[in-house]
């Protein structure tokens, strides 16, 4: 009896407007996804090809040690075979529109002719790693172009925070790459989209006492269980 007293009481409260409920963030609440969702289990006659664009730099392109580019290990191919073994009647277009050594800023001057002239059903944004050359400030109204190009194109996009670069100490919170993740971190909240926070995640392996250096191919390109370790991450997200 109490409980329903109370319930009623913030109702009548917050209908009065002295109680400002937060609302929702649709990426918190896994329904940001839900219309890819159910394209996915749809069954011919019925389902249509999905375009799942990934646009960044040489990590999404499959860069491992450079120059070798080994696309079917990276986590573009990585999330479509995902997808494949667990929708199986779905048809999905897995397309990278990313470019090595490439920065936000370049990315966002062809995001319209590159990127959305493909149809995205699902986008991923992964520049963090090359946007430390750029600068915070350039970087974040880089994201931001695209970001709102996107929401006006009603694609659904996801952000990524960087894999590592082993001349960074993963540990300390004030590098370059922890301030780009904190960057990209907020520009998610605001426009309440999901971000996988893959940099995150190596962190929290260094803290267990892993070496990332197990995860990298090189300096700064992830091998094959670091990309998977990416493809956790957006699973774990995302699904």
């Amino acid at each position: 009896m109490k409980l329903l007293t109370i319930i009623l009481y913030l109702s009548v409260v917050y209908a009065c407007g002295d109680i400002e409920l937060e609302s929702p963030n649709i990426a918190e609440e896994n329904d940001y996804l839900s219309q890819l969702k159910e394209e996915l289990v749809k069954e011919w006659p019925d389902s249509k090809t999905l375009n799942i664009v990934f646009h960044g730099h040489s990590v999404p392109s499959g860069y491992f040690r450079t120059p070798h580019v080994n696309t079917l290990a990276a986590y573009p191919h990585l999330f479509l075979k995902y997808l494949k073994e667990n929708y199986q009647t779905a048809v999905i277009n897995s397309i990278t529109t990313s470019i090595g050594g490439e920065q936000a800023e370049q990315g966002s001057m062809r995001f319209k002719n590159d990127v959305l002239t493909l149809k995205p059903d699902l986008l991923f944004i992964d520049y963090a790693l090359n946007d430390r050359r750029l600068g915070l400030v350039k970087a974040e109204k880089a994201w931001r172009s695209m970001i709102e190009d996107a929401i006006n194109a009603q694609v659904k996009i996801v952000l990524l925070t960087p894999t590592p670069d082993l001349s960074e100490d993963i540990l300390d919170d004030d590098t370059p790459l922890q301030r780009h993740t904190d960057m990209i971190r907020e520009l998610g909240k605001e426009y309440k989209i999901p971000v996988v926070n893959v940099y995150s995640k190596f962190k929290a392996l260094k803290k267990e006492g892993r070496d990332i250096a197990d995860f990298m191919s090189q300096g700064n390109h992830p091998n094959e269980k670091g990309h998977e370790i990416v493809l956790n991450e957006i699973v774990n997200e995302l699904f």
